[in-house]
């Protein structure tokens, strides 16, 4: 399965900071935002990953992530020159995704919950048609909404709706079969001029090939999309890796445990920033799993 990553758009809700930098590259709280996206695909197991931005951007990103390699993935770039919708990103990951499934995330939300890792890497070996993610909020008509019957089986979706069918959310991560990027390129602009996912993911529940699947309670999912929410997830990522001691999102953390680099190549890494808290802890780890033994 291969990732995408998209990092595009102008972050008009988070000017004046993100008229100097991606939005994806402010911090919530100990890192740059692209970093909990990132961490996401890597629990699934995905290491052939694609970044979409615009070309302004697109060397920060190259810049803070390379190739890829130290970590053990393979990055690549695609710049998106207009934000031309979610959907748009599958038409540029054409060739990146080639006869390969595909796992789509938006470079501004966050995941955090228990046995997340187990359940995508078993989406990912059994995938077939297209899985979403669904969220309970008390706002669902600013998201695209999706609802189940009383099997859980999922019947419809509305994007934005004025009186919504449900209060589940549909969140910004999504698994592909391979027919996404055909059905992507056939897809027509909406009103507003963009190639909307919610069409894309309308397909394949027409065909019968949709499944929803609940978060459910002890999952968090935020957005990184306004001051409000940059400073929530902040402060969520905060008090649990001070109360734990565990950072969340550290992709050499991630990359070590999941099998992509040895524990010395991680303590390398971590002695890059070891002038941060950051840093020494990817060194304390990497001792702890057995570097320089």
């Amino acid at each position: 399965m291969k990732g995408i990553v998209l990092a595009g758009g102008s972050g008009t809700r988070l000017h004046p900071t993100s008229l100097a930098i991606s939005k994806q590259l402010i911090p919530v709280y100990d890192k740059p935002t692209i970093y909990y996206p990132l961490s996401t695909l890597m629990l699934a197991g995905i290491t052939d990953i694609l970044i979409i931005s615009n070309p302004d951007d697109l060397p920060q990103f190259e810049r803070l992530l390379g190739d890829g390699s130290q970590l053990g993935l393979r990055i690549t770039y695609t710049a998106q020159a207009h934000p031309n919708g979610i959907a748009e990103s599958l038409v540029l990951g054409a060739d990146h995704i080639g006869d390969d499934s595909v796992a789509l995330i938006l470079g501004d939300n966050v995941f955090h919950g228990p046995r997340f890792s187990p359940m995508l890497r078993e989406i990912s070996r059994s995938l077939d048609g297209c899985v979403l993610f669904g969220y309970q909020v008390h706002d669902p008509e600013r998201y695209g909404v999706g609802e189940v019957d009383a099997d859980g089986k999922l019947i419809s979706i509305e994007e934005k709706p004025t009186r919504p069918r449900s209060d589940r959310a549909i969140t910004g991560l999504y698994f592909y079969d391979n027919n996404v990027v055909d059905i992507a390129k056939n897809i027509q602009p909406s009103a507003r001029g963009e190639l909307e996912i919610t069409d894309v993911n309308l397909r394949y529940l027409a065909d019968g090939k949709a499944t929803m699947i609940d978060l459910g309670r002890g999952f968090t999912w935020l957005d990184t999309g306004t001051p409000e929410a940059l400073l929530s997830a902040s402060q969520f990522v905060h008090v649990l890796e001070t109360r734990q001691q565990v950072y969340i999102a550290c992709l050499e953390e991630i990359a070590l445990r999941m099998g992509f680099i040895d524990a010395d190549a991680c303590y390398e890494l971590g002695l890059k920033l070891s002038k941060s808290d950051y840093g020494r802890y990817v060194m304390k780890l990497a001792k702890n799993w057995g570097a320089g033994n």
